[in-house]
């Protein structure tokens, strides 16, 4: 039998209690990170907010009051070790105790492998991948101490896949998926259960932050999900531990479809790449947020709707087919052919 205590779990039903938990988000100030802390505040969970942003972090923190939970802010850059220790310790002085820790904070970059610089390479690496250890660093010997609890890796659908000019990133979600599985082997009767959150394409301002490499305007492919979505899945892990949580049923086929056909998943991920994420509008080279947070956008949705986004996917397919608008062999994508 699982290992509970009273305070978080309900032995009959062996489901955990969100009410009066201690949960700490890291990059809690937008997108998923900040849907998740208003879904456990509303929960009447105690959240601790971390990310850069310390004033998007106030407002966060007023709306999960307002939602019925407590909050506490603590600004961090995850890539600091001791600032993510100092994360833990402010929670447990604040509330006695950790009951779930959830790593969320990314950054990503868009662009060809040989066109990304090394140190934004790096960075995704640094906060996407380092992050989550330092967070689980930080997070098991406390929740240890408190009995047992609940660590959540929210990594991506592309901890199951592969796709092009995104390989920082897609390699940083593997690696989680990897650091879930190996701490989950070793947590074994200790009390404290690992899970990994693999959202599909999600509307947050992720999209508007990304550096972004390719000389390309670039968005979400269909279907976006809404960041709410992925805050109920994250929540549900809480109360009911679980190795992996798909967040959109787009993700949960294309896994399927990845492990059963994997050369045909590359080729229609690449095309929904090429002719979708990345369009034919330009855009400047920019670093995003991966080495300094921006000043907008710290919400939780993005601006993506799913209807729209979906619209105009398939107006910008139907126009390339009625071109004949199609990738020379040995040239299978646009930022490949220089286009």
């Amino acid at each position: 039998m699982r290992s509970c205590w009273p305070a978080f779990c309900d032995v009959a039903r062996m489901t955990r209690k969100v009410q009066d938990a201690v949960v700490v988000i890291t990059g809690a100030s937008s997108g998923i990170g900040r849907a998740t802390a208003r879904a456990f505040a509303a929960r009447r969970a105690r959240v601790v907010l971390a990310a850069r942003r310390e004033a998007a972090l106030d407002d966060v923190a007023r709306e999960c009051e307002r939602a019925g939970g407590r909050a506490l802010v603590v600004p961090t850059d995850v890539t600091e070790l001791e600032a993510v220790e100092h994360l833990a310790s402010r929670a447990v002085d604040a509330f006695g105790r950790i009951d779930v820790w959830v790593n969320n904070a990314a950054v990503a970059v868009f662009g060809r492998f040989e066109d990304t610089p090394y140190d934004a390479f790096r960075r995704v690496i640094d906060v996407n991948l380092l992050g989550y250890v330092h967070g689980a660093r930080a997070a098991l010997p406390r929740l240890r101490r408190a009995g047992g609890g609940v660590l959540i890796n929210n990594a991506s659908i592309l901890a199951r896949l592969t796709q092009p000019y995104m390989s920082a990133y897609v390699m940083s979600k593997h690696a989680i998926q990897a650091l879930s599985d190996c701490l989950r082997q070793e947590l074994v009767g200790s009390g404290i259960e690992v899970c990994t959150a693999l959202p599909a394409a999600i509307d947050t301002p992720l999209w508007q932050h990304s550096a972004n490499y390719t000389g390309h305007v670039v968005e979400p492919p269909p279907p976006v999900y809404p960041p709410e979505r992925v805050a109920r899945t994250i929540v549900s892990l809480a109360e009911r531990p679980r190795r992996v949580a798909y967040a959109g049923n787009a993700g949960r086929v294309l896994s399927w479809q990845h492990l059963l056909a994997p050369g045909l998943s590359e080729r229609v991920i690449g095309a929904v790449m090429d002719r979708v994420t990345i369009r034919d509008d330009q855009a400047p080279v920019s670093d995003g947020n991966i080495f300094m947070p921006l000043a907008d956008g710290h919400g939780a949705g993005g601006g993506w709707s799913e209807g729209a986004s979906l619209l105009r996917a398939m107006r910008r397919l139907a126009n390339r087919v009625l071109r004949g608008d199609q990738p020379r062999e040995g040239e299978p994508t646009r930022l490949a052919t220089g286009r």
